[in-house]
């Protein structure tokens, strides 16, 4: 009979060892050798030391079925490689493994070469490789990596600013007047338009009985805007988009926007988020744990004013804090008159993958949990500054998608 002990030294034996020495190990009568999170360990060493082993993605057959280095369609898989290893192994294993990784899966000549950096074509996985990867990055090739994300970032800014700015203006309505006389403020059109019962037609003159004035004072941070994001590896998508939308939102003067990212720690991003989004995006570190419950904690200090409040938490839910905490904190938020969501996503992708025990009793209180795309993101918007059903507007969100 194999004891315990023994069954962990053979484990470890199988992780160092690999696939190949399954049947040799379990012959030994020690059964079955990895349950689920040492498959996921096993799965990311061999992503990188098991020569045929391809489920990482990092390799593509060349002519006659051989394996040819280099990223060709892994960059989506990669970002969240490079999650996983963090999670499972100490910042110093991390190290090795990374080195590792670009030395034998042809990231090398990548990240040294800044004119073969300068010819990949920008997209949003290839920007979550670099991000994971930046602590690796040669200086020479820094400006090279910062010219591509920043290339993706304005397309995307391109692509979403437009939608949020008149989402955010059309739904506050800023055009109220007000008593309070300034004349940098006076309404001109409304102030004829309503006096014209009191024009002198002998002296050809408008008499106004009444000037109007916009309200210039709410026309500054009406409301609040949180965005708390999830920086696991398999959250990178979601991560970038959420980062631009803070951005998008802190140009906004409308807006007290806050933006915070969390893994087990928690950073507050909200005076990054008005400067440079790609200085943004490189304060951000993709992988890691997560502790949910502790970033909304945080968050909470923000709230002055629930009713003029949005709380959007960007994750798929995974806790690995106090998850009856994190639920109870939320609804509270949303009993509050928070406008609260949760975007298990927030990318161009399909249904993530999210916890849905979690999400299930988050509904339950009236907070919906879905995934979106970025372009639908302007619409939830609106409708939380309008006051309206999010559940409801989610449900058009999600249908739209199947559609």
């Amino acid at each position: 009979m194999v004891t315990a002990e023994k069954h962990e030294q053979m484990k470890r034996w199988r992780l160092i060892l690999g696939a190949a020495a399954d049947e040799k190990l379990e012959s030994y009568g020690a059964g079955p050798l990895l349950d689920d999170q040492s498959r996921l360990m096993d799965e990311a060493l061999a992503a990188i030391y098991d020569e045929t082993y391809d489920a990482a993605g990092f390799a593509s057959r060349g002519p006659g079925g051989a394996k040819s280095a280099g990223l060709g369609s892994s960059s989506p898989k990669l970002a969240k490689w490079l999650g996983d290893i963090r999670s499972f192994f100490p910042s110093d294993v991390v190290s090795v493994i990374q080195a590792d990784a670009i030395e034998r899966k042809g990231l090398k000549q990548l990240l040294f070469e800044p004119e073969l950096l300068s010819q990949v074509k920008p997209d949003i996985q290839m920007v979550a490789t670099l991000m994971a990867l930046k602590g690796k990055i040669p200086e020479k090739t820094k400006e090279t990596a910062r010219q591509l994300i920043r290339s993706v970032v304005e397309e995307i800014m391109k692509r979403l600013e437009q939608d949020l700015r008149r989402a955010v203006t059309g739904a506050l309505n800023r055009r109220r007047h007000s008593p309070l006389p300034a004349l940098s403020g006076l309404d001109f059109h409304a102030t004829i338009r309503k006096n014209l019962k009191h024009y002198d037609r002998e002296r050809k003159l408008l008499i106004p009985d009444k000037v109007y004035f916009f309200d210039r004072a709410r026309k500054s941070r009406e409301w609040t805007v949180i965005l708390d994001i999830d920086q696991s590896g398999s959250m990178a998508s979601s991560v970038i988009y959420a980062s631009i939308v803070g951005s998008i939102f802190a140009s906004m003067p409308s807006l007290s926007t806050k933006v915070v990212a969390f893994d087990t720690e928690v950073v507050d991003l909200s005076e990054a988020c008005e400067t440079d989004p790609v200085d943004m995006l490189f304060g951000i570190q993709l992988g890691g744990g997560t502790d949910i419950n502790k970033s909304v904690a945080y968050c909470e200090a923000f709230i002055e004013e629930p009713r003029k409040t949005i709380f959007i938490l960007v994750s798929d839910l995974y806790e690995g804090g106090n998850r009856s905490s994190l639920i109870r904190r939320l609804a509270e938020m949303k009993q509050a008159g928070v406008q609260v969501l949760c975007l298990l996503a927030l990318s161009d992708e399909g249904t993530p993958s999210y916890d849905d025990t979690v999400a299930s009793k988050l509904s339950g209180f009236g907070i919906p949990c879905f995934g979106c795309t970025p372009d639908k993101l302007p619409e939830l918007v609106e409708g939380a500054l309008k006051g309206f059903d999010l559940k409801a507007i989610a449900g058009r969100v999600k249908s739209s998608r199947t559609n």
